[in-house]
């Protein structure tokens, strides 16, 4: 996989394609990249609920998109420039996040829904988590029919730990859709807090590169049935811009999110037929998993 990473990122006059790693997807052009931010920011995001239990969460009849990381990984900020606004709570003290809290992206769409896309923030795991998040969690991984993929953030400075690791062993498993996101990217393209610049950038992107070829080769190794994470790593930073109130990476991120919900060329339209085949349907009893 780090071979077929090296392959297709090259230094080139769009900064943002140094951020995004393609072996299984098309990078986006600028266009789409627009396109994805003009889905992000065309009206504010709105709270939807709150709930610490998967059983009380109402069923939903939009797409969604989960984030996952661990305590700490930046899971929070990242939200909050994703769906351009202070929506999500931040705290320099792991374990800020303690409930599943959903909110509505892109406007209300033509069935009256608050969003077209429903964007869930997840409790961190790792360190100051408790048991009984991870199995609310991957209750909610297995059983959400409109769940249309986990992305999973890694720290870019750290890369993976263990308790990831368990994580993305379980997401295969259980056969849901995941894709693997580095944050905090800034802290190893402009190191010693140096400013943003595309000289910098270029400088740094070997090193970026080996860090992704390292993930992907362990996520190529990984000696578990069920499907293989997403082809495609994407490098974000909620600091560092080159552009005014545009951060790195964050437009490829949204541009992956419509990709994987079908809203990047239609409007989807919510199924009555969906919603039916969800109540009748039994729901599998995920693997226990501890991370």
């Amino acid at each position: 996989m780090s071979s077929h990473v090296s392959a297709k990122v090259a230094v080139s006059p769009d900064p943002e394609s140094l951020l995004s790693f393609h072996w299984d997807t098309v990078p986006p052009t600028s266009k789409q990249r627009r396109h994805a931010e003009q889905f992000f920011l065309r009206q504010s995001p709105k709270i939807l609920y709150s709930s610490s239990t998967f059983r009380d969460v109402p069923r939903g009849k939009v797409p969604e998109v989960t984030f996952l990381g661990r305590s700490n990984v930046g899971k929070s900020s990242l939200l909050n420039s994703l769906m351009g606004k202070n929506i999500c709570h931040t705290s320099r003290n792991p374990g800020r996040t303690r409930t599943m809290n959903f909110f509505a992206v892109g406007g209300e769409d033509e069935e009256g829904n608050p969003g077209r896309l429903t964007v869930l923030d997840m409790p961190g795991y790792g360190h100051k988590s408790r048991a009984e998040w991870g199995e609310e969690i991957m209750k909610y991984l297995v059983g959400r029919r409109q769940l249309s993929r986990a992305f999973v953030l890694i720290d870019t400075m750290h890369g993976l730990k263990r308790s990831d690791e368990a994580l993305l062993q379980a997401l295969r498993e259980n056969a849901v859709s995941h894709q693997v996101v580095l944050s905090k990217a800034d802290r190893l393209l402009f190191p010693n807090n140096r400013k943003a610049s595309k000289l910098l950038l270029e400088r740094h992107a070997d090193v970026l590169r080996q860090k992704v070829g390292s993930i992907g080769s362990y996520l190529d190794a990984m000696d578990v049935h069920g499907p293989k994470a997403l082809g495609e790593i994407l490098a974000c930073s909620t600091t560092a811009s080159l552009e005014r109130g545009k951060f790195l990476g964050i437009n490829n991120l949204r541009w992956s999110i419509l990709a994987a919900t079908g809203l990047h060329e239609v409007r989807r339209q919510p199924s009555a037929v969906a919603s039916t085949l969800e109540s009748l349907t039994p729901k599998p009893a995920p693997r226990d998993v501890r991370f």
